[in-house]
């Protein structure tokens, strides 16, 4: 929808084919982060966007053991909005699909599910799309795979990966929040349980982490002892646990993290999650990729406004942005080895790592996380005009 967006108002013709009726569906990270709401303000939009409901977050939290600690401080971060704000990403894809409507160029077809690649003479030139009424073929100069971990786009065009490994998986779920909570920390971290915990207004969205593969094992131990899980590892909650009714209420995240070897081939180019699959740690999937989306937008525009598109410029988009991938999967790796694992592991009361007792004598030290979650690396920004002011300029 983005990367849709941004070409649309450089002027270009697009067509974003949504598979489902609506956005309504439970995205589980639901973060936009100080660098995707600087790329809302670099379009003139970040007022508009800010006005719809969300919650802002300007430090992260932590429960170690029994120490509570603040790890990421945004107030300080070299950007305009420097908070994270939470808000569901249906709001979110609703939201920048009524931006883009406003360009005739633009267009979005909704029960459209890309179900096959059209080759010709080894390139891409189209795709398949299964919709209400049958079947129908859509051509176009450049097809782009933004359809998740689970990309037909990708197995399709043969794009191989390499796959990266993740020791764990998230059980997500909602809890209600009582007027009393107060402020809770973020992430709650002690023997042998990780309970990650977002103020959703009237609700808590709750992570809930387990080794890879244990989920069958937690379900056939019983719902009441999952409860009590939770319980032990926020005791306030106890008292609304009784929410989780059944097996239906908690949804089981697969973790993954890998990334294509090659992003592009001719005629076609995958990005965000369909690129690289990112794991849940620092909640940087959705902004990295949106930062996808303006690079490509900044590189790809120029080429395809002038029939000029080729494949060095679907390379320049890997080259551009598989960095940032590598390096965030990286970070996302050691969090998952060295810290998650072993705090899973472990049956004894945890107390505060040693880098973490240097955050809290040293609050300075906060602002590090902070850029590395906020920011990330090699940050975008817009580069591609606004077609529509250009032409008003021009009569």
């Amino acid at each position: 929808m983005m990367f849709g967006f941004l070409l649309a108002r450089a002027g270009a013709q697009v067509l974003v084919l949504e598979k489902h009726a609506d956005f309504l569906r439970d995205f589980r990270g639901d973060t936009i982060h100080p660098s995707t709401l600087e790329l809302m303000h670099e379009v003139g939009l970040a007022d508009q966007f800010l006005k719809r409901p969300h919650q802002e977050v300007t430090r992260l939290h932590a429960q170690i053991g029994g120490t509570k600690i603040t790890v990421a401080d945004f107030t300080h971060l070299p950007t305009r909005s420097k908070f994270i704000a939470f808000m569901p990403q249906w709001d979110f894809l609703n939201f920048i699909e009524e931006q883009a409507k406003r360009y005739s160029n633009f267009q979005l077809k909704m029960q459209a599910e890309a179900v096959d690649l059209i080759e010709e003479s080894g390139r891409v030139v189209g795709v398949r799309v299964n919709i209400p009424d049958g079947e129908l073929e859509v051509r176009a100069d450049l097809i782009v795979g933004a359809d998740g971990r689970h990309s037909t786009v990708r197995e399709k065009a043969g794009l191989k990966g390499v796959d990266l490994g993740a020791p764990i998986d998230v059980l997500w779920m909602r809890l209600s929040r009582h007027s009393d909570d107060g402020e809770q920390s973020l992430g709650r971290f002690d023997q042998g349980r990780i309970l990650v915990m977002i103020d959703r207004g009237d609700y808590w969205q709750c992570a809930y982490v387990i080794p890879k593969g244990e989920y069958d094992e937690i379900r056939e131990r019983g719902l009441p002892a999952f409860r009590e899980n939770i319980a032990q590892a926020a005791p306030f909650l106890r008292d609304r646990l009784s929410e989780l009714t059944d097996w239906s209420d908690i949804k089981l995240l697969t973790v993954m993290i890998n990334r294509l070897i090659h992003w592009c081939r001719p005629g076609l180019l995958c990005i965000g999650d369909a690129a690289h699959a990112m794991s849940p740690v620092g909640g940087v999937g959705i902004n990295l990729a949106i930062q996808d989306a303006v690079a490509a937008a900044n590189i790809l525009a120029g080429p395809l406004k002038q029939g000029r598109l080729a494949i060095d410029h679907l390379h320049q988009v890997q080259k551009r942005r598989e960095l940032p991938t590598r390096v965030t999967q990286r970070f996302q790796v050691l969090i998952q080895n060295r810290v998650i694992s072993r705090v899973l592991r472990s049956d004894r009361k945890l107390g505060l790592p040693f880098p973490l007792k240097l955050v809290r004598r040293w609050p300075f030290l906060r602002r590090i996380p902070a850029r590395v979650i906020g920011i990330g690396v090699r940050p975008e920004h817009v580069r591609t005009p606004d077609a529509s002011e250009r032409r008003a300029a021009s009569a």
